[in-house]
C-alpha cells in the first residue's frame, strides 16, 4: 500500500500535490486541513484518512477526529496534529504514548519536516512538514511510503517547491 502524507495545508490544494498523490492508495492528512473544500479534493480524489488541526473550524472538527489510532498490515500509527518532537514533546504527550503504544507517531502543526526514530518511546516519528502556502517554511513538503508486510518502506521526500504561491 501507497500512503502520500500531507500536513498544514491551510486551505490550499495545488495540481502539484494531487499530481504527486496520484499514485498513492490512501492520502493522510495530519490536520490544520484549513477548509472543507480541501479536505472534500483529497477525500473525492483517493480515500483519506484525516485529523483536524488548531487552525481548523467547527465544521472540520465535525467531519475529522482530532485523532486517529489504526493498524495497516500490523503497524500500530497514532495520528494527531500537535505532538512536539522527540525528546521536547508537548505536555501529555509521553503519558498518551506510553499508553497507546504506536509504531509510528504521525503529526504536523511545526511546518519542519522531521522523520526520526525515537529510541525512548521505540516509535517512528513523522512530521512531513507543510504542503501549504501559509506559515514560515521556505519549502512546502509532503512525504510518500510504502508499507508492506509490516514494514514501511521507500519513504520519500516530495519537495512542492517554494512556500509561496505559484504565479499562474
Amino acid at each position: 500500500m501507497k500512503i502520500g502524507l500531507l500536513s498544514d495545508t491551510h486551505g490550499y490544494i495545488d495540481d502539484r500535490i494531487l499530481h504527486h498523490l496520484s499514485n498513492c492508495d490512501e492520502i493522510w492528512h495530519a490536520g490544520d486541513i484549513g477548509t472543507v473544500e480541501v479536505s472534500d479534493t483529497l477525500e473525492g480524489f483517493k480515500p483519506l484518512r484525516a485529523v483536524y488541526g488548531n487552525i481548523d473550524g467547527d465544521k472540520l472538527r465535525r467531519i475529522h477526529p482530532v485523532e486517529q489510532h489504526f493498524v495497516v498490515d500490523g503497524i500500530t500509527f497514532w495520528m494527531t496534529h500537535i505532538v512536539g518532537r522527540p525528546g521536547r514533546y508537548s505536555k501529555g504527550i509521553p503519558e498518551l504514548i506510553r499508553r497507546r503504544k504506536p509504531d509510528v507517531l504521525i503529526c504536523g502543526h511545526s511546518h519542519i519536516l522531521k522523520v526520526t526514530k525515537d529510541p525512548v518511546f521505540d516509535l517512528l516519528y513523522i512530521n512531513p512538514g507543510a504542503a501549504g502556502v501559509h506559515g514560515f517554511h521556505k519549502t512546502r513538503t509532503l512525504l510518500r511510503f510504502d508499507i508492506k508486510e509490516g514494514k514501511i518502506t521507500n519513504m520519500e521526500v516530495v519537495e512542492l517547491g517554494p512556500r509561496a504561491k505559484p504565479q499562474n
